[in-house]
C-alpha cells in the first residue's frame, strides 16, 4: 500500500476519473482530478505530485502539449492515458516526457504495476539526468549508455529498446508489445526483429540471459 504519494489526474471523461479516484484513494494515494489541462498545470504550481496520468484528449489544450508545458518546469514522472485508435510510437511519447503510457479501456492492477515500477525506477535514478538498473546507467541527456562503468556504443534504435526494458523492469513485454512501443504502431514487417535486436543488446552488454531473460511463450524482462 501506498502512503502518503499525491496523484494528479488530468481527464476529462467523468467515469473514468471516478473509477481511478476510487481505485487509487483505496490503495492509500492521496488524488486530486481536474478536467482539462489549464487547471492541470495550475494544480502542478500550487501542490507537489508523485506522479501524473494525463488523457492525451483534453478540451481546450492537447495532452501532448500539457506534456511538453509540464516537463519545462518539472521531471514529475507522467504516464499518459490514451485511446487505443491513437496513433503515436512509444518513442514520440518519451519525447515528449511522457514516461510510459496505458491504453483505454485497461486492467487497474497493470496501472499500478506500472505506477510501481516507475517508483522504483525513481529510486534507481542517480541524478534528474541518468537513468540506472543494476549495473546498467543511461544518460539521457546525451544518450551514452554505461555497463559496468564501461562506455557502449548502441544504435538509436538498440537505444530505444534499452529504455524501454529499464522503464518497465520487472514487467514481462510481449515481442507485440516492445514492436509497439519502440518501432511503432504502423511498424510493418517481423516480429522476429525484435528477437534479433534483443541479441545484439546482451552481445554488447555481454549479459547473455542473465539480466535480459527470455520468458518462453511470453516475451521478454529485465531482471
Amino acid at each position: 500500500m501506498e502512503k502518503n504519494k499525491k496523484i494528479l489526474i488530468i481527464e476529462d471523461d467523468t467515469k473514468i476519473q471516478r473509477y481511478l479516484f476510487l481505485e487509487l484513494t483505496h490503495e492509500n494515494y492521496i488524488v486530486d482530478v481536474v478536467d482539462n489541462g489549464i487547471e492541470g498545470l495550475n494544480k502542478l504550481n500550487e501542490n507537489e505530485y508523485s506522479l501524473i496520468l494525463l488523457d492525451l484528449m483534453l478540451p481546450n489544450i492537447s495532452g501532448e502539449e500539457v506534456c511538453k508545458k509540464i516537463r519545462e518546469q518539472s521531471n514529475i514522472p507522467i504516464i499518459i492515458l490514451t485511446a487505443k485508435d491513437e496513433l503515436f510510437s512509444k518513442i514520440s511519447l518519451l519525447d515528449l516526457g511522457a514516461d510510459d503510457y496505458i491504453t483505454k479501456p485497461f486492467n487497474i492492477q497493470e496501472l499500478f504495476a506500472r505506477m510501481r515500477v516507475i517508483f522504483r525506477n525513481k529510486k534507481d535514478v542517480i541524478n534528474k539526468n541518468f537513468l540506472g538498473f543494476k549495473n546498467i546507467k543511461i544518460n539521457l541527456d546525451t544518450k551514452e549508455v554505461f555497463f559496468n562503468e564501461e562506455l557502449i556504443k548502441l544504435t538509436k534504435t538498440e537505444y530505444n529498446l534499452l529504455h524501454y526494458l529499464l522503464l518497465n523492469s520487472n514487467i514481462v513485454l510481449s515481442r507485440e508489445k516492445i514492436l509497439e512501443n519502440v518501432w511503432g504502431y504502423d511498424f510493418i514487417g517481423d516480429s522476429k526483429i525484435v528477437d534479433m535486436y534483443i541479441k545484439a543488446l546482451r552481445k554488447k552488454l555481454n549479459c547473455n540471459n542473465d539480466i535480459i531473460k527470455t520468458v518462453r511463450g511470453f516475451g521478454y524482462t529485465l531482471q
